[in-house]
């Protein structure tokens, strides 16, 4: 008779020796592709899990997607460090973690000082069979009328608070770095209206005062 299975336990905590880091539930790890040319495969820790003796570490994911993983592929707004936590688990074994990384929300990542290897964001869930993405919907800006890609340099219009491309606005990106103050086409032309405007009621004022006296 074949010896029944040690049942398994879940683990709080392991170490990987082979990168010396410990991962729990909850962490971003790199995992090894099963095509060397590939980059390393993003997973969320969903659980580990041992055998009696605590060998055969497996851990249960659950796998972010890169752009081009996607049914609709790689679109100009995605980011470079851009993944999607899609609806796809998974468990392996746990000597094919790399690395541990971090997958930042999208607010948060756009604040970083400076971006790392091991450094993600997720602004979307993903439906692998579908497609589908949540949110369906994302802001869009520019004349372009694009989502936000963070690895894009872009210029705030200090009147409608949109941001825009240089190369929209027909504008170098040298040029973009070194302004103090911008003003898009729309904003200009009602600043301009409302200054016009002001410039005619100060000179009717004027009038009526000169007159009056």
């Amino acid at each position: 008779m074949a010896k029944p299975k040690a049942p398994r336990r879940t683990l709080e905590s392991y170490t990987v020796k082979h990168i010396n880091k410990t991962i729990r539930g909850g962490d971003c790890v790199l995992m090894r592709p099963s095509d060397p040319s590939k980059p390393s495969y993003v997973a969320k820790i969903e659980r580990i899990e041992a055998d009696g003796r605590g060998t055969n570490v497996k851990v249960h994911v659950r796998w972010y997607y890169r752009p081009e993983e996607s049914i609709g592929g790689r679109r100009q707004f995605h980011g470079s460090k851009e993944v999607f936590l899609s609806d796809h688990y998974d468990a392996q074994s746990a000597d094919t973690i790399e690395a541990k990384c971090t997958v930042h929300s999208f607010k948060s990542y756009t604040k970083l000082d400076a971006v790392g290897n091991d450094d993600f964001f997720c602004r979307f869930e993903y439906n692998s069979s579908t497609g589908a993405f949540n949110p369906d919907r994302v802001a869009v800006y520019c004349k372009c009328e694009m989502p936000y890609n963070p690895d894009d340099l872009m210029v705030q219009c200090e009147g409608c608070s949109d941001w825009f491309h240089p190369v929209c606005i027909n504008m170098t990106a040298e040029d973009a770095k070194i302004l103090d103050h911008f003003l898009c086409e729309n904003c200009s032309a009602e600043g301009q209206k409302k200054l016009q405007n002001s410039h005619t009621a100060s000179r009717l004022l004027d009038t009526k005062e000169l007159a009056a006296v």
